[in-house]
């Protein structure tokens, strides 16, 4: 496992998935230039459309699906690994998976993940999200092996769930990718602490590429793509702009932060609470 330049990408989706794959070639490209070896976008990387049945309409099937084609032929063209933070996949209920896909650096398929936890949330601010009235929620953790070691998949409101992470550190994972459309509300009070406490709790590196800037029907997301390492130390922000952030990856910093911190391991067999005494 030798060391690696990673890449995470920021945008500002918008309704169109012509122009926003535009961009995204184009960052892609440009990541790849600066020496980038996995590059990874964000949640809602084709589409960022917030009413539901707009986006129902759009999602394609599994099988076939343009998009993934799509990022298929970017990540061959720059021979780079690349990660296509989400986009829509019709589920067979009629509603939509929001898939995360990991490519290799031929274009190949390596894995797919469907987002866990649906966004489900009215916030202080007056803004009410209902992910599942259009989403089908996965029901799986998913590692993959790269060149560096494995990968463990998740997509932005999974992020408040630590087990899902310890569970993926425990099954070997030394990176966790968080590819997010974090609003600008819970980003600036819970995105940095979130991170880097995922980071931390598994003794791994944090990938997390983000949506940033108003999109269509005013929604607002934060940005600030991070890069953590495995003590929780950041190595990259994104900020609030368009562009990408890059910072060279040692895989033995992992080991080293486990084995100072070995909390990975130690996890005992807690008794089953007996209510009130």
């Amino acid at each position: 496992m030798t060391p690696f330049t990673v890449a995470c990408i920021q945008t500002n989706a918008g309704r169109t998935i012509a122009g926003n794959l535009e961009t995204v070639r184009r960052l892609v490209r440009d990541a790849r230039d600066n020496g980038a070896e996995f590059i990874l976008t964000p949640e809602n990387v084709a589409i960022l459309e917030p009413k539901g049945e707009a986006l129902r309409a759009q999602a394609e099937p599994w099988e076939g699906n343009s998009l993934v084609s799509a990022f298929g032929t970017l990540a061959g063209e720059v021979k780079a690994w690349l990660l296509a933070g989400s986009i829509p996949v019709k589920a067979p209920s009629g509603k939509v998976f929001n898939r995360s896909v990991l490519f290799d650096d031929t274009g190949a398929v390596v894995a797919h993940y469907d987002k866990i936890h649906l966004f489900d949330v009215d916030l202080p601010s007056g803004e009410r999200y209902r992910e599942s009235s259009t989403f089908e929620a996965g029901d799986r953790a998913v590692i993959a092996a790269t060149p560096w070691g494995t990968v463990g998949l998740s997509v932005c409101y999974d992020v408040r769930f630590p087990h899902l992470y310890r569970q993926l550190a425990q099954a070997g994972a030394r990176y966790l990718v968080v590819p997010s459309a974090f609003t600008k509300t819970t980003g600036e009070a819970h995105w940095h602490v979130l991170l880097r406490a995922r980071a931390i709790e598994a003794g791994a590196f944090v990938f997390a590429p983000a949506q940033t800037g108003t999109h269509a029907e005013g929604r607002r997301t934060f940005g600030h793509s991070l890069i953590v390492d495995p003590w929780g130390t950041v190595l990259a922000d994104g900020g609030d702009a368009v562009g990408f952030v890059t910072a060279r990856i040692d895989p033995m910093l992992c080991d080293r932060a486990r084995g100072q911190v070995p909390a990975v391991g130690h996890e005992p067999a807690f008794a089953r609470p007996t209510g009130p005494r």
